[in-house]
């Protein structure tokens, strides 16, 4: 059977596209690019939803919360080898008030509900990503009016997710010298930007997989 990994994401891992108002292609979507990379051998799942939390209930949209959905999310596509999540993005609007640590607090309790699912091929192996952040244009752009302010606290999510990462003993990978932010929305990837993060993120599933084999 394939190496089975699913990559668990909001808005910059469904491959919003600020120019169009659409969707990016599969040839630039960053999970569909490193399926491609990987080869194979992989089956990626791509699992990204505009607006999707960590952990929270969007009081004006339906569905959003990551926590609500990661496990019939992962149970739907076990038995599993590698879960890579992408999230916080969202978190950071400004009606949420929350601060990058309790964001982080979010993604906790969201490694963990996936750390305890009965999924897994072998033992969880999960990497938490660090999205980039959002520039301070954002707030004056149009999509402020939605957002709000956000951007600061964006800067910190880094930091914080290594944290969680280390105390939970998951992989963590901070996105931010990798991707940079278009120039409309100022909080959704580039196309280049899905292509940097596709090439190094595939190298860390392909050496995390192998890894796990060469050790069994």
């Amino acid at each position: 059977m394939k190496k089975r990994v699913v990559i668990f994401g909001d808005s910059n891992t469904w491959g919003y596209d600020a120019a169009t108002g659409g969707r990016f292609n599969e040839e630039i979507r960053w999970p569909m690019v490193a399926a491609k990379l990987l080869g194979n051998e992989y089956r990626i799942m791509e699992e990204g939803l505009c607006g999707r939390t960590t952990c929270l209930d969007d009081p004006f949209n339906e569905g959003l919360s990551g926590l609500s959905y990661i496990l019939p999310c992962l149970q739907s596509h076990s038995p599993l080898d590698m879960l890579v999540i992408m999230l916080g993005t969202n978190d950071c609007k400004e009606r949420f008030s929350l601060t990058a640590a309790n964001i982080a607090l979010g993604m906790r309790r969201l490694v963990k509900k996936a750390l305890e699912a009965e999924v897994w091929r072998d033992k969880p192996n999960i990497l938490i990503i660090a999205p980039g952040p959002i520039l301070k244009e954002c707030e004056l752009s149009p999509v402020g009016k939605n957002m709000g302010i956000c951007s600061d606290k964006s800067y910190e999510i880094a930091k914080e997710y290594k944290l969680v990462a280390e105390e939970l003993g998951v992989g963590f990978f901070d996105s931010d010298k990798y991707v940079v932010m278009n120039d409309i929305d100022f909080m959704h990837l580039t196309a280049d930007s899905h292509i940097a993060l596709a090439k190094e993120v595939s190298e860390i599933i392909k050496n995390s997989l192998e890894s796990k084999e060469l050790k069994a």
